[in-house]
């Protein structure tokens, strides 16, 4: 599998990436649980149909510089992340450090756990940033790149008003 590396990112690349996209819902489970679901080997796998595995690459205890691996859903891609911000039990912010498809420039997502009553906000945001010649095609598909990352949330919600 050939990789294509990106460039770091830090939490700047949320508000100057130019696609940046903002979730934000309430999950029936407290902070506890949806940061235990994050933080498991399973992570957003387990309830984020657009997500087909997540392959921890560094030893617990987690924190910054932990590495992960993510395949998206049909093998879509696989991206090789390092976390840049981890509090612990409230969230955690990474970007991908590589690809195994080519057409990246910077790429992060930020989630943060807050309390809301016997269940959690639950914030998202995700900051795209395309190589030059791949800027117009992103460009176009940020309304189905949207859609994409907000079924993950809706899931996440259905997933949450159960217990497992």
């Amino acid at each position: 599998m050939r990789w294509y590396t990106l460039e770091p990112a830090d939490s700047s690349v949320f508000s100057d990436a130019p696609v940046r996209l903002e979730f934000s819902t309430r999950f029936a489970a407290p902070p506890s649980r949806v940061w235990e679901s994050l933080t498991s080997d399973e992570s957003v796998a387990a309830w984020g149909r657009g997500v087909e595995t997540v392959r921890w690459t560094s030893p617990r205890p987690f924190g910054v510089g932990t590495t992960r691996e993510v395949t998206l859903a049909l093998k879509a891609a696989t991206v090789r992340e390092e976390f840049f911000r981890w509090d612990e039990g409230r969230g955690y912010a990474f970007c991908a450090r590589e690809s195994n498809r080519p057409g990246l420039r910077r790429f992060a997502e930020d989630y943060q756990l807050s309390p809301a009553g016997t269940g959690t906000l639950f914030v998202w945001r995700v900051a795209i940033e395309a190589v030059p010649a791949a800027a117009p095609a992103l460009r176009l598909l940020a309304p189905v790149v949207r859609a994409a990352f907000g079924q993950v949330v809706r899931d996440g919600a259905r997933y949450f008003a159960h217990p497992h």
